[in-house]
């Protein structure tokens, strides 16, 4: 099979990585990827957004399989205009991706069928905003960009004048653009936060093992959120009574709302939770993987991962079953100082070799990109992910950040803390 990639970052290398060792894979394509993504398959310099050229490039090369990484193309419509060219792809239709695409929209389907989540408030007029607020009086609470925001459109304000800056950013002073034109005000939900990512082909609904992301920039879990800075995987706080209720409760329900509204769903459905006292509660969806989350699942998965695309796109998955290495990974995001602010590019990065010997160890590209001299510079807030897969959390912990230090680039920022309230539990 020849098998095409869109997106650049992590969560494509991690797919590539993944892909390129299965038996049925001939060709990887990736567009655009980056320096990673070059070392495993063949980049392809289009864009996530070029579909007729996407198109054109697919049937030139008789790529039989489409994985789409990131959001604004699922949003933008990309699963159905290669549906259109008889193309294989795997990936929800743009009805769907409103998971993702819009918040309120999301909120409102949750309410409708009954998931848990949190009580919430839309607006899009500033003084109605500020109006309720000041009337709760209660703190913290959350503040999100409806729309796309690249993770950073979410607010856990915790006085007054946060609240007040959040508002303003989105309503007032277009910090957002589009994306926050409308915003939705959320009780604050107190517990810890889990991500568990499930399969779907519009009948059947598969969940993955459990990951639990590290969205703030600084240790303690304080800071802005980011697009995320290290993962882990499994989740020690997701037991089987918890995957129980998940199933039952919030992805069978989902399920069952999309089929009611004449929406099918297929693709990846990310769940990001937030547990509290034995119960789940969604604190979003997205219709994609997750990303640092798919650097610590895809190691650990035993499945034919083309196996299980196939059965996406076939609507066939009810005749699979995951199976999973019984180890632990970790994934410990390295970034340029200043994310999720402004920061610096073209930094050239240098890896150990010594790594490439180091069994259970993946150096996952995110914001990279070769230069002249075919060497990887950083191009991104999030320039690496160093993931390791061992027998204990422990020992991935301990390993991931042994291979941290054979890497460098300047301004080189990382979270020293990754997993370690897995360890204290």
């Amino acid at each position: 099979m020849n098998i095409l990639i869109i997106g650049s970052g992590g969560r494509e290398h991690s797919l590539a990585l993944k892909l390129s060792q299965s038996p049925k894979v001939n060709t990887i394509f990736i567009a655009p990827g980056n320096a990673g993504t070059a070392q495993v398959g063949t980049n392809v310099p289009l864009s996530e957004t070029e579909f007729e050229e996407l198109v054109s490039f697919s049937k030139k090369n008789n790529v039989d399989l489409t994985i789409v990484g990131p959001e604004l193309p699922l949003v933008k419509g990309i699963v159905p205009f290669f549906e259109q060219h008889h193309l294989a792809i795997v990936g929800p239709n743009p009805i769907a991706a409103q998971l993702e695409s819009s918040k309120a929209w999301a909120k409102h389907f949750m309410k409708k069928y009954n998931i848990p989540t949190a009580s919430y408030s839309v607006f899009t007029d500033p003084d109605t905003a500020i109006s309720h607020i000041k009337n709760q009086n209660v703190y913290p609470i959350v503040i999100k960009a409806d729309g796309l925001a690249s993770g950073k459109g979410v607010t856990i304000a915790k006085t007054e004048e946060e609240a007040m800056r959040s508002i303003e950013d989105c309503l007032l002073h277009n910090r957002f653009s589009i994306a926050g034109h409308k915003i939705v005000v959320e009780d604050f939900l107190e517990g810890e936060e889990a991500s568990v990512l499930a399969f779907c082909d519009g009948d059947t609904i598969l969940p993955l093992e459990s990951a639990q992301d590290h969205k703030a920039i600084y240790e303690g879990d304080k800071g802005p959120n980011t697009g995320g800075m290290g993962a882990y995987s499994p989740a020690l706080i997701v037991t089987e009574e918890i995957k129980t209720h998940l199933y039952k409760d919030i992805f069978l329900p989902t399920l069952c709302g999309l089929k009611e509204e004449k929406i099918e769903f297929r693709g990846i459905l990310y769940a990001g939770l937030m547990l509290s006292k034995n119960k789940a509660y969604v604190v979003e969806f997205n219709v994609r993987f997750g990303d640092p989350e798919t650097q610590v699942l895809l190691p650990r998965l035993k499945t034919d991962l083309v196996d299980i695309f196939q059965a996406i796109v076939n609507k066939n998955l009810h005749s699979l079953s995951l199976t999973w290495e019984d180890k632990s990974s970790v994934c410990v995001v390295l970034a340029s100082e200043g994310y999720p602010g402004s920061f610096q590019k073209d930094k050239r990065i240098l890896i150990s070799p010594s790594l490439h010997d180091q069994d259970g160890v993946q150096i996952v590209h995110a914001g990279t990109y070769l230069d002249g001299d075919n060497l990887p510079r950083s191009s991104g807030g999030r320039v690496l992910g160093v993931v390791a897969l061992k027998n204990t959390l422990s020992q991935a912990i301990s390993q991931a950040y042994d291979a941290v230090e054979h890497i460098q680039f300047e301004n080189k920022y990382y979270r020293k803390d990754i997993g370690a309230k897995a360890i204290s539990r």
